[in-house]
């Protein structure tokens, strides 16, 4: 039998309240029928998270600037073997708990389309095409290609969000239809067809007037319709129960849930599938509409082997999580994640140089980890990677926002900084913000609105850092830490090189230090672009794409979409439209990622590849006709 008829045969055995029942995120144990307690929720963005000790890789916006499809598949590969490897531990307990099981809510494929928004860093960047190649590798690496899947892998937010956080369960996003092919569906139709994930997360938010959730445009007409998507769909946490509560378009919780169900939401991340009940008492949804969705649950959790004894995952062994292969697959990732943005000729670092570290940033073990995150057994922050390199002078120079924060150590730190900058050869400045600046509503941040951000600045406590610093004279290596754009305009005028970290990982302050004394040539390059001010860009609640994004902005970024270099001249020849011959010239072997464009007739991202060249090298990339 194949799963879904063992899926059919077993849910044909449940009573109506019993088939309901499953339709919870924390779904109850039928034990007539031998069927576990299930909880669907569990999340692996970069990394199995919130589950305790993990590989923690660098924030999904860092791995996307690697430009690299196979290392994302290995990344994913060793997510899904340490999901698997806590799968079977937790399992031995009778039921797993929230965020024990095999159901992933990842990637995160939203378009970072505005900078303010602060969960941009969760996301692959602004490009469609760039979201769509990353976000297949990582769905394919996650869900394995045996017999059985080894995780199912979640799309998510569908569709059109992308901030504001504050009134992300009542906003109304109201896109043309060309924006919303283009730009917010297309990643998500292409990883359908080419990575079949199991499962699609609804968004908050409206979309032109109908709650993602609920929404027979998007849910029936374009994802089942158009995309031929056949997995099942889950509510993002509490968004059904918006329909009546913000969004207005129902009246009361059973004709919300009804609502979702009979457009196509089987799963409920909330409360509001507990009135399905009152709903079929009430007339609102049949049976048959219940029936269609849970078996369509349950064909994932046979496909999963819950049920069977053969499953070819059953035998990962715990001690896969933070092996010594996952550890090294994670600072390779770490060093592709990092983007040269300057270098005046001063990187790679001589050894031999006096070295100050300084700044909030430097010894800072948070801005590692990003958010939805595991935690790390062992990690380096930047000053300890930097540490295994030299004997660096240190000095954190000033709190990372708080003027007022120990008072006492602030009048003081600023000459700290001075004294540690005059006896060095090189400031290595570690700067920028940290995970508790940019995130999502209803999480604790210590500066900006509900996690979005209301500035491209630095806290004015930096600023007076970097100044203070600045006028000592001394060599400069500006390394921002950020998982979005921030206004490098001072820095790149003023500094000998310029470096943005995103949010790194636990092997983040190595990979770094890695590229900083040239153990490996930087090959980075930004997926999103690098603004100046907020003012040239649209109201951050406007969905139209207009004046967005290096494919429609009409100002002159501080650096844009692509831009990244390494410690080596590569030059690129192109034959023809589809091949082109590359020559390192300079003298580091180096990664170089070849970004193809076309004209639509604005730019637009088409391809990329990324190669390793040695330096004197040649070599042809050919990219497939399109």
């Amino acid at each position: 039998m194949t799963f879904y008829e063992r899926a059919k045969e077993l849910v044909s055995k449940m009573t109506l309240a019993e088939k309901m029942s499953q339709m919870k995120y924390d779904a109850p144990a039928i034990e007539r029928l031998g069927i576990p307690a299930y909880n669907w929720w569990n999340e692996c963005l970069h990394g199995v998270a919130r589950a305790g000790t993990a590989t923690v890789f660098p924030q999904a916006i860092g791995m996307a600037a690697s430009f690299n499809t196979d290392l994302m598949y290995e990344v994913a590969t060793a997510i899904s073997d340490e999901a698997r490897a806590n799968y079977n531990e937790y399992k031995k307990f009778g039921s797993t708990n929230i965020y024990q099981g095999l159901t992933f809510w990842s990637p995160n494929i939203n378009i970072f389309r505005d900078p303010r928004w602060g969960r941009g860093h969760e996301t692959y960047g602004e490009d469609p095409y760039l979201t769509g190649r990353m976000g297949t590798a990582f769905i394919k690496g996650l869900q394995g290609d045996g017999k059985y899947r080894k995780v199912d892998a979640t799309v998510k937010h569908y569709a059109v969000h992308s901030g504001p956080e504050h009134n992300r369960h009542s906003f109304d996003a109201v896109v043309n239809e060309k924006d919303l092919y283009e730009t917010y569906l297309w990643a998500f139709k292409y990883c359908i067809e080419n990575a079949d994930p199991s499962a699609v997360m609804g968004a908050y938010n409206r979309t032109n007037g109908e709650p993602c959730c609920g929404s027979k445009t998007l849910l029936g007409d374009i994802l089942r319709g158009e995309f031929g998507f056949k997995g099942y769909v889950v509510s993002d946490c509490g968004a059904i129960i918006d329909f009546h509560m913000n969004h207005h378009v129902t009246e009361s919780a059973e004709q919300s849930a009804a609502l979702a169900v009979k457009n196509g939401c089987e799963l409920n991340c909330g409360t509001c599938y507990a009135y399905l009940m009152a709903a079929y008492d009430a007339g609102l949804i049949d049976e048959e509409t219940i029936t269609t969705a849970v078996e369509r649950l349950f064909e994932a959790r046979f496909r999963l082997g819950m049920f069977d004894d053969d499953c070819e995952y059953d035998n990962i062994p715990y001690e896969v999580i933070e092996c010594k292969k996952h550890t090294e697959l994670n600072r390779k990732m770490a060093q592709e994640s990092i983007v040269l943005l300057k270098n005046n000729g001063i990187l790679p670092l001589d050894k031999s140089k006096k070295v100050a570290v300084i700044g909030p940033n430097a010894d800072a073990m948070r801005l590692l980890v990003g958010n939805y995150n595991g935690m790390p057994s062992k990690y380096y922050t930047l000053l300890r990677g930097i540490q295994e390199y030299t004997d660096p002078i240190y000095a954190k120079g000033c709190h990372i926002y708080d003027p007022n924060a120990n008072i006492h150590h602030v009048c003081t730190s600023y000459r700290e900084a001075i004294v540690a900058a005059n006896h060095a050869d090189v400031v290595i400045m570690c700067m920028g913000i940290d995970p508790s600046f940019e995130g999502e509503q209803g999480d604790r941040f210590s500066a900006y609105d509900s996690g979005d951000k209301d500035s491209l600045e630095i806290p004015s406590t930096q600023i007076k850092l970097y100044e203070t610093v600045k006028a000592t004279g001394k060599p400069i290596i500006y390394v921002n830490v950020s998982g979005s754009c921030i206004n490098l305009a001072a820095p790149k005028k003023d500094c000998d090189a310029v470096l943005q970290c995103f949010y790194p990982g636990a092997m983040g302050g190595l990979a770094l230090a890695d590229i900083i004394y040239g153990e490996c040539s930087p090959s980075g390059r930004l997926p999103v672009t690098f603004y100046e001010s907020l003012d040239d860009l649209p109201e951050f609640d406007d969905y139209s794409m207009e004046n967005r994004t290096y494919k429609f902005y009409k100002g002159t970024p501080v650096y844009e979409f692509g831009y990244g270099l390494t410690y080596s001249e590569i030059e690129e020849k192109w034959i023809n439209e589809n091949t082109v011959e590359l020559t390192n010239k300079g003298d580091f072997d180096t990664g170089y990622s070849v970004l193809k464009f076309e004209y639509i007739p604005h730019k637009s991202l088409c391809d990329f590849k990324k190669v390793f060249i040695k330096k004197g090298e040649k070599m042809t990339v050919c990219f497939d006709k399109k």
